[in-house]
């Protein structure tokens, strides 16, 4: 991939294109959230998370808040995969404590899939939040867009919860037709969704695949192979041009397989991930994406320090973007966040 001159300034862009920084772009998931009281402050605007996502000053200023406290190189749309399942039709609803609800189509008779170009249309708070966002973003930052995987989100329209993944597994051994049909629909509504973001600014865009864990080699390739590659080829024949970086968290050894033939532009490694012993089996100078343990930024301190540079050390001389091997923690201490950065940074001098 080809650095754009123009996007030279931007950090995270050079490293996707393929190029090794002395100091890495930095970035991690769920940059704004709970760990951050003005988040907290700014939550009680909106009485459902739901209605949080869909009002775009909110994202916006969500999105704004972590950029103001640190210098980091790239900021992500403020939303939530399930606004997905949400536009199709689906009922969905946050319970404090509890995580999100669906009605459930395992048990149901006929699955009523909903019509991706609607589901598009429904979405465009979000798009207008990428926009505002977009404008108001520092010199130098980028934009990411995201979507959760087919098969992750699949999983919460199957069995209407997170969790345990048995039942859903379960259904696709059982109703392949019926699941296949379902991940069809998700990568058609998925394309149409990660094409408006790109549209309206995103410059980025990930894929979380949350659920890559526990698949026997026969329902991994079914279940997340080809439909993030299905995702991969219908976005770039809707014309998106922007780099796709793939997260498929616990993979584990089906990692190089995920990295090779989804189509994909570069690799988020989650915690568990031992990036120097995996490194030679995935594509040649592919951009990485992680890995630090989200629950050092907990911990802090020589911890911490320790486990910077051994995430450093471990991505060697390959393009590495930094950032967490999953999302940071309502536990995190906004201090720490600050250690870290100035750790890798600090690194390069």
């Amino acid at each position: 991939m080809k650095v754009d001159s123009s996007l030279s300034g931007k950090s995270l862009l050079r490293a996707l294109a393929g190029e090794r920084l002395a100091t890495p772009p930095i970035w991690f998931m769920r940059q704004a959230g709970r760990y951050l009281p003005e988040y907290r402050e700014l939550r009680r605007q909106a009485p459902n998370f739901m209605d949080f996502c869909y009002a775009p000053a909110l994202a916006t200023e969500a999105v704004m808040q972590p950029l103001r406290r640190f210098p980091l190189d790239a900021a992500i749309l403020f939303s939530d995969i399930l606004v997905v399942p949400h536009a199709l039709g689906r009922d969905v609803r946050f319970i404090e404590g509890e995580g999100p609800r669906l009605d459930p189509l395992i048990g149901q008779a006929s699955w009523a899939l909903g019509d991706p170009a609607k589901a598009v249309e429904r979405l465009a708070p979000v798009y207008e939040a990428v926009e505002r966002i977009k404008a108001g973003l520092p010199e130098g930052v980028a934009l990411i867009g995201f979507a959760g995987s087919p098969w992750t989100v699949a999983t919460y329209m199957l069995q209407g919860r997170g969790g345990d993944k048995d039942d859903c597994r379960a259904a696709a051994w059982a109703q392949p037709a019926q699941v296949d049909a379902l991940l069809a629909v998700l990568v058609e509504t998925t394309a149409r969704h990660l094409q408006a973001q790109a549209k309206a600014g995103a410059e980025v865009l990930q894929i979380f695949e949350s659920w890559a864990e526990g698949l026997a080699e026969p329902q991994f390739e079914q279940l997340v192979l080809r439909p993030t590659a299905a995702l991969i080829v219908r976005l770039r024949a809707l014309g998106v041009t922007q780099p796709v970086i793939g997260f498929p968290r616990g993979a584990g050894h089906h990692l190089a397989r995920y990295a090779a033939e989804t189509g994909v532009d570069a690799l988020g490694v989650d915690t568990s991930v031992p990036v120097a012993r995996v490194r030679p089996a995935l594509p040649a100078r592919m951009p990485l994406q992680g890995n630090l343990d989200p629950q050092l930024l907990v911990v802090g301190g020589d911890a911490l320090r320790a486990g910077v540079a051994s995430v450093l050390a471990d991505f060697g001389d390959a393009p590495h973007i930094f950032n967490l091997g999953h999302g940071i923690t309502p536990e995190a201490s906004p201090e720490h966040v600050t250690a870290m950065i100035a750790a890798v940074r600090g690194a390069a001098t």
